[in-house]
């Protein structure tokens, strides 16, 4: 009996990757994802989520802020911010690829409040520190199983206006515990590690692998 010749795999190569802004001047705009940099955007539904929160927090009124995005990538969280009237964007990113895909969307969007950082995010946020900068909300979406968030959080405290917000993205439940106010469910857990310690969890959710966290600093530290 003769066998049929066996099939040749078709090797296509991905398709195009984009996310979409989700509300303000830009709704519905796609941007381009690289694909090669293995970026990992925040999800449309998450970022809808977020984007909620971080609105009810501030009545709706985006145009007093001032945001930074320290881990830019796809640019979906700078933009959506920048989409909504935010008064000033900064978004850093160290790979040169990524920053050139930024440019050109800002440059497409006409997006004027829209500053671009090429830079280690860790050496941006001590320079901005030093230099005075202070923010309203600053974006935290870190490469998972890397251990850059218990590095840079605690860099934050010195870019904060009063009563800023953080939005933290990570690969599990950001460790707080039973001494914190934002895990009373573990009363016999263990304690909060220090680089957690000063911040507490206004919302928290999960979406798939993504833990997702807005935070603020206690009041004490604030004060």
């Amino acid at each position: 009996m003769l066998k049929k010749p066996a099939k040749t795999p078709v090797h296509r190569p991905p398709p195009p990757q984009y996310v979409r802004i989700i509300g303000g001047a830009w709704k519905r705009t796609q941007l381009p994802v690289l694909d090669a940099l293995g970026l990992r955007p925040t999800p449309d539904r998450v970022r809808e989520t977020v984007f909620n929160w971080i609105s009810h927090q501030w009545g709706n009124d985006w145009s007093a802020a001032a945001v930074l995005d320290l881990f830019a990538g796809s640019g979906a969280l700078g933009f959506e911010a920048a989409s909504r009237g935010a008064r000033s964007v900064v978004m850093v990113d160290t790979h040169t690829p990524v920053v050139r895909q930024l440019d050109a969307i800002k440059d497409k969007l006409h997006a004027d409040a829209v500053t671009l950082v090429r830079a280690d995010a860790l050496a941006a946020a001590q320079s901005m520190a030093l230099r005075g900068q202070r923010f309203d909300l600053v974006f935290l979406d870190p490469p998972y199983q890397q251990e850059l968030l218990e590095k840079v959080l605690p860099l934050c405290t010195g870019l904060l206006n009063q009563d800023a917000l953080v939005y933290v993205e990570s690969g599990a439940a950001l460790p707080f515990g039973a001494d914190s106010e934002s895990d009373s469910n573990q009363p016999d857990g263990p304690s909060t590690p220090d680089w957690l310690a000063p911040w507490e969890a206004i919302r928290t959710d999960k979406a798939g692998i993504v833990f997702y966290h807005l935070l603020k600093l206690r009041a004490a530290i604030q004060a």
